[in-house]
């Protein structure tokens, strides 16, 4: 379905729209709910250490994923065995990798700037695409272009530069390389199976790092103002947020979901003002309605 909506532009069907759309809101949905995570781990940055969060954030989503995913996950598990290698590439890109370093970002990079660095990653996404042999259609490349511009205008106008930067850098790389991975997820991988097993195998790589952080940092201190973000960014950033966004890559492609998540550093700015007096002035104002106009035009079919 997706190599047809990508590949014949002329003519859309009802239910191609119907299909697109829902791609779409999929796309919207996680890219709002992970704005969030920007902002829980920058407010985490003080208290529990960045593998840490990770670790805990990934047991959560485990616990959230398993009444649905555990059963479906094992009745596949022959197609998992099959398919190890992939399995394995993804949970590293998507889980062990790409969040450990956004909560690294997070102890000297604001959130605002973390979400206009991961801005980048829609790029990357439609290259990874276009290599793959997909056309992107003029609409859906103007639109990044648009929303692109949009960004690096943000960026220019006020974002200073510091060390977390390049980990946000490798975190964006990372992500982009995770969802164009999506698109050749095996059709006989479920995928309620398939991020349980992801989730699983994710927190399993991650479990050296977390020993040596314990050994090294030591613990955290178990409060409410370090449960419930961890609660948060486990249940809607992982279990929520990554089931509509591989969703969305089945449904719409890795290019057209990735112009949906500009809608990123426009969330983020907004929740990092109310939540943590980040400021926003006037120019990233104007830069976010830019992106918006990037993203209703990258996103139309």
């Amino acid at each position: 379905m997706t190599d047809v909506l990508e590949r014949t532009p002329t003519r859309t069907t009802p239910r191609a729209a119907q299909t697109a759309a829902l791609g779409v809101v999929c796309a919207a949905l996680a890219t709002v709910v992970w704005s969030g995570s920007f902002v829980t781990s920058r407010a985490l940055h003080d208290s529990v250490p960045p593998v840490q969060q990770a670790f805990w954030r990934w047991i959560v989503a485990l616990m959230a994923v398993a009444p649905f995913g555990a059963r479906q996950a094992w009745r596949q598990r022959a197609a998992i065995r099959r398919h190890l290698g992939y399995v394995v590439l993804a949970s590293f890109l998507g889980v062990t990798v790409y969040n450990t370093l956004v909560n690294q970002a997070g102890l000297t990079t604001p959130a605002a700037t973390m979400g206009m660095i991961m801005a980048a990653s829609p790029v990357l996404m439609a290259v990874f695409e276009r290599a793959s042999g997909v056309r992107l259609g003029r609409r859906r490349a103007a639109g990044l272009v648009v929303a692109c511009v949009g960004v690096l205008l943000l960026m220019g106008g006020g974002a200073g530069f510091a060390a977390g930067d390049l980990w946000m850098i490798g975190a964006a790389c990372c992500f982009a390389a995770y969802s164009a991975l999506l698109r050749r997820r095996p059709a006989e991988l479920g995928g309620t199976a398939f991020l349980f097993t992801t989730f699983l195998v994710g927190a399993g790589l991650l479990l050296p790092a977390q020993g040596v952080s314990v050994a090294v940092q030591g613990g955290f201190t178990p409060t409410t103002a370090t449960l419930l973000p961890l609660l948060y960014v486990g249940v809607a950033s992982s279990a929520v947020a990554f089931l509509a966004w591989n969703k969305a890559i089945a449904l719409v492609g890795a290019a057209r979901a990735g112009a949906v998540y500009y809608l990123q550093p426009v969330c983020v700015a907004l929740l990092s003002w109310a939540v943590l007096g980040e400021r926003v002035g006037p120019v990233q104002v104007l830069c976010m309605a830019l992106i918006l106009g990037g993203v209703m035009l990258g996103a139309a079919s």
